[in-house]
């Protein structure tokens, strides 16, 4: 007789804002490397992404959110440079407990499929 087979399931999940995706995995990643580095470029690099583009998620996030999720900071002597915000901070937070949760439900409701 064969062994039961068991099953995995897995997801992505999206924020939208309307049509429109306002935070992903790729995204959060991009937010919480800026925090780190405190720069789109250097964040961009440690992600092996264009800058034009890591700057182009950060436009589009900014614009969908309710308020600046990234903000620049001016150069002067030691240079620009860019903050995440407090509202970048929770959206951050937020995600990762809601993944959580959701992988969580997965997780016992997978346990349970038998097909």
């Amino acid at each position: 007789m064969e062994a039961q087979k068991k099953y995995e399931v897995s997801f992505r999940l999206w924020f939208y804002t309307g049509a429109d995706k306002l935070l992903g995995i790729g995204r959060v990643e991009l937010l919480e490397r800026i925090h780190k580095t405190g720069s789109i470029s250097s964040a961009a690099k440690e992600m092996k992404m264009a800058y034009r583009q890591a700057w182009q998620m950060v436009e589009e996030m900014n614009a969908r959110s309710n308020s600046p999720l990234v903000e620049k900071k001016i150069g002067g002597r030691s240079g620009g440079g860019a903050i995440v915000t407090e509202a970048g901070l929770k959206a951050i937070d937020s995600f990762h407990k809601l993944e959580d949760k959701v992988r969580a439900f997965i997780a016992k409701e997978a346990k349970h499929l038998d097909f």
